[in-house]
């Protein structure tokens, strides 16, 4: 089970609470770029072609990639907490 399975998600203190995928994604894409998201995360909606509209399409089919971008996301933002 993932960080947004289950009773994780009313958990208060969940840092993807009321956060949307596609938030999540646009501020990867906004401080990274595609081509580190690609580098970091091996697929291909990354990797050709990118956009938001289709990689939000491939994550919401596949959980294992959504959750790699959201554990990316949270790292972040606990980083920035440091």
């Amino acid at each position: 089970m993932g960080l947004i399975d289950g009773a994780m998600n009313d958990h208060p203190h969940n840092p993807l609470q009321g956060v949307t995928l596609e938030a999540i994604l646009t501020a990867l894409v906004d401080r990274y770029g595609w081509e580190t998201l690609a580098a970091r995360i091996r697929i291909r909606c990354f990797t050709q072609d990118p956009s938001i509209k289709s990689s939000l399409t491939f994550l919401r089919k596949n959980q294992w990639a959504r959750t790699k971008v959201e554990g990316w996301y949270i790292d972040d933002l606990r980083r920035e907490k440091q």
